[in-house]
């Protein structure tokens, strides 16, 4: 039997599994190979490895765990669970069955984009969510928030730090008065017509085309995606989740436990703040509780 078993192989799920194989624990970790930030190029803001191809960062942090007699990695999909009285049995795409004491699941979320021709192409790259990833690259020029959820305005009001910008509300968002002040007080130019259009070469965009025929000229454009789990182990398990305007999240304590005792949450499953240093920083905490579970049996 598995001390742990991850499910997710990302920055999440590899950072989970350096502190249990360090810790003599044996573990293996499930990988699909669809990580999320598979549309960017590069990442940026992680300690010491700024600008470097998540592809990479990726290559190295598994060729490490690989040195250690405990630890395995499969590509391979979990696709059920169940309980036992030892912990849980897990079956796979390709019908590998595996027992583990603890859980750990790291399997990322899905972005729900507006459907807006363009936009896709351009995801991860001009078209992007989080300042603090790529913002740096794509300043000093013209820039856009488009308006997906409720918590568009305050993403919109931190935007200006990087470039003139302007907030899409894409004709539905109605701003308070308080929201409309601070976006003026941060020099946010407010548009009501709806973007009907990303005009790019698919790396990087040029402009945006609104439903009544204006162009306006952009260097990057911001929007906050709605997020779904793409697990069917989370409905399995009845975890406990936290719906909110961005989407559904599991509910963890600080020891990154969910509702569920012996079952671990990593990465943008469990964390509305979503960047590869927020993974890894989650993955190292779920690793270390699931290793302080296994220690006094808890």
């Amino acid at each position: 039997m598995l001390d742990v078993l991850i499910v997710g192989g990302n920055f999440a799920g590899l950072a989970a599994a350096m502190p249990l194989v360090r810790g003599h624990r044996k573990v293996v970790v499930l990988d699909t190979k669809t990580p999320r930030n598979r549309f960017a190029r590069v990442s940026h803001g992680v300690f010491c490895l700024d600008g470097q191809q998540p592809a990479g960062i990726h290559a190295v942090a598994l060729s490490q765990l690989q040195q250690y007699p405990t630890f395995a990695y499969q590509e391979d999909e979990a696709v059920t669970i169940s309980l036992i009285n030892s912990g849980f049995v897990v079956t796979t795409k390709t019908g590998s069955r595996y027992q583990a004491k603890k859980i750990i699941l790291a399997c990322g979320v899905k972005d729900q984009l507006p459907d807006i021709p363009g936009l896709h192409s351009h995801w991860g790259r001009s078209v992007i969510h989080c300042p603090y990833c790529h913002g740096y690259e794509l300043s000093g020029g013209p820039l856009g928030v488009l308006a997906t959820h409720v918590m568009s305005p305050h993403q919109a009001a931190m935007i200006p730090d990087w470039g003139a910008t302007t907030f899409f509300t894409q004709g539905d968002l109605e701003l308070s008065s308080e929201q409309a002040e601070t976006l003026g007080n941060r020099g946010v130019a407010i548009e009501q017509t709806p973007v009907i259009e990303i005009v790019g070469d698919g790396e990087q965009l040029s402009s945006v085309v609104l439903e009544d025929g204006r162009s306006i000229v952009l260097r990057g454009l911001y929007v906050a995606p709605t997020i779904t789990i793409q697990s069917p182990l989370v409905d399995a398990l009845a975890l406990e989740l936290n719906e909110t305007p961005m989407g559904t999240f599991i509910a963890v304590d600080e020891f990154k436990e969910s509702s569920l005792k012996g079952v671990f949450v990593a990465g943008d499953m469990s964390n509305p703040m979503q960047n590869g240093t927020f993974a890894i920083a989650s993955g190292t905490m779920a690793g270390v509780a699931a290793h302080r579970a296994l220690m006094f049996n808890l």
